[in-house]
């Protein structure tokens, strides 16, 4: 019977969930979904300088708001230093490891010497072999690891293919520092055997690490777990992804309106893909994710790209859920403020009742705010300079008779204001987009909006009435 299948993120918390870390979180969730295992997080918090608890929070927030569950309790790598001192330790006693007393002085200069030769600069193995009874008083060592010098490692990686790594370029690297805190190889490698990972899936810029962890794993006697290194997200224009491509924290998405399962159907796409389908249900990505299929080649990261599936989603979604989500992102946007303080029952109702509408024309939650702005104006509204313009003298005269006729109606819908504005468009020989502009600009105070006939019954009969009188008073 073969192992069950555990997978890990294991971010630092130094900062935001960023969004190449939340698609490696979908890699290994989806993963560990897809063969039935599980998926474990792991914080990376041994660099106590600059971890922060805030940052712990926001990945937990930003993996729970992607829906990306993990198995257990979040793990501490910290609170296990005594474990991996303990293993460094036993790699001394087991031969494989010893205490290093070069001087900072010494380092320096092998490192200007190995310079001036032209070689990479590096330690040289100055303690490696010599008796710790010749250690200088007051030097606190090191514990080194005893690095292979012939021949080469190989990490066998399922995306990258086997990568050759020659042993002499691999020195003996620090596993625990003198103030005895292990360094972020030891403590990895100890974690992964200890928590049971059989899977590591993670960027590709891990692979030199990988080539040292798979030293250390092996120094232990201990199952080297299969590994995946997936290629870094560039931005559109092939360059290193950075802020100005979308290299922002998974809760600057959220603030820019876009939902989390697009998001998620976005990031599967970046470097892993199924034929050519574009949506794809969280069943469908469980059911078809394969480490085997990711691609060797770097995801490009494309803003339209997304905001196109966002705004699929968000024409697939049920009214009440769209309603929930933009009214839960009105306090992290621009203006949400002041729209959340204006909320009232009828407002409430109208957005509600708008949101067939108002879906079909916002790829983002944000843009479906915007949208729906004229719901919550107050009267009389401020109009916008091209608002303002298409009610000069010609358009409030046009206003006027458009509110002789809308007086009139009894029967409030679309079909019948249709008929009506249409029939007076007719009457006064005025093609319908010159009738309704002004009429637009009077019910939301902006030039552009959705359709004006969804405005008006959005807005209902009395409020669409009084904005019109509003203007031509």
């Amino acid at each position: 019977m073969s192992t069950p299948v555990v997978t890990r993120f294991a971010p630092s918390p130094t900062g935001f969930l960023h969004i190449g870390g939340a698609r490696t979180a979908l890699f290994n969730w989806l993963y560990a979904k897809h063969t039935g295992g599980k998926m474990l997080l792991r914080i990376e918090d041994t660099d106590r300088e600059r971890s922060t608890k805030a940052a712990v929070d926001a990945i937990i927030d930003g993996l729970k708001w992607l829906g990306l569950t993990w198995d257990g309790d979040p793990i501490s790598q910290f609170s296990r230093v005594d474990r991996h001192r303990e293993v460094a330790e036993e790699l001394v006693k087991k031969g494989q490891a010893y205490y290093c007393y070069a001087t900072p002085e010494e380092l320096t200069e092998m490192r200007e010497k190995a310079r001036a030769e032209g070689k990479p600069p590096r330690y040289n193995g100055i303690w490696r072999d010599r008796d710790p009874s010749k250690a200088p008083k007051g030097v606190k060592p090191v514990i080194r690891i005893k690095a292979p010098q012939q021949g080469e490692t190989i990490v066998h990686d399922r995306v990258q293919g086997d990568v050759h790594f020659p042993n002499k370029d691999l020195d003996d690297f620090i596993i625990l520092r003198s103030d005895g805190t292990p360094t972020y190889m030891l403590a990895v490698v100890v974690d992964d055997h200890d928590m049971g990972v059989t899977h590591v899936i993670r960027g590709d810029d891990h692979l030199t690490n990988a080539a040292r962890q798979t030293i250390l794993f092996n120094a232990m006697g201990w199952d080297v777990p299969v590994m995946a290194h997936i290629p870094l997200i560039h931005g559109a224009d092939g360059a290193k992804l950075s802020k100005r491509h979308g290299a922002l924290g998974v809760d600057a998405y959220r603030a820019m309106g876009y939902l989390p399962v697009a998001l998620r159907n976005y990031l599967v796409r970046l470097g892993w893909s199924h034929g050519d389908d574009e949506i794809m249900s969280t069943e469908d990505m469980i059911s078809w994710f394969d480490i085997d299929d990711i691609n060797k080649g770097a995801a490009r990261f494309d803003f339209k790209k997304l905001e196109a599936i966002n705004g699929q989603y968000m024409r697939m979604s049920d009214d009440k859920d769209l309603f929930d989500a933009a009214l839960s992102i009105l306090p992290e946007i621009e203006g949400g403020k002041e729209l959340e303080a204006k909320l009232n029952e009828k407002n409430r109702s109208e957005f509600l009742k708008g949101m067939p509408e108002l879906k079909e024309r916002a790829k983002t939650l944000v843009e479906l705010i915007d949208n729906a702005a004229f719901i919550f104006s107050d009267r009389p509204l401020k109009l916008d300079e091209k608002a303002t313009n298409l009610l000069n003298d010609e358009g409030k005269t046009i206003l006027k008779g458009i509110y002789s006729a809308l007086e009139s109606c009894t029967e409030w819908t679309k079909e019948k204001l249709d008929h009506i504005i249409r029939n007076y468009a007719e009457e006064a020989q005025l093609k319908l987009g010159k009738v309704a502009q002004p009429l637009r600009a009077a019910l939301t105070g902006r030039a552009v909006s959705p359709g004006v006939f969804d405005v008006l019954v959005i807005l209902g009969r009395d409020e669409s009435l009084g904005r019109i009188r509003d203007q031509i008073a």
